[in-house]
């Protein structure tokens, strides 16, 4: 029985990662987006920078990237908060 729900399971699997290999697009050739030629065209203009990238991290989807930043603060404090109380442990051993 686990050797049949293995089977099934892995081709389940299999069959989802060559879908996905199936509709993939050859490397260079995206699909032309509206929104693409809208960010090329409206950074410079609407944001005054030239690189478009930065356009949209900072003033497309700057609620996001602080979203982002804050959560890397929090598990970096908290990793920290752990290693502290190992070592202040290992020197109360001491």
């Amino acid at each position: 029985m686990k050797k049949a729900l293995a089977l099934v399971a892995f081709f389940v699997i299999f069959s989802f990662l060559l879908l996905g290999v199936v509709q993939m697009r050859p490397f260079g050739e995206p699909e032309n987006e509206d929104m693409d030629d809208y960010f090329l065209g409206d950074s410079q203009k609407r944001h005054e920078v030239n690189n478009v990238v930065t356009a949209v991290l900072f003033d497309y989807r700057g609620l996001d990237t602080l979203g982002e930043a804050t959560i890397l603060f929090a598990a970096v404090s908290g990793v920290l908060t752990v290693l502290r109380r190992f070592k202040d442990k290992e020197e109360g051993e001491k």
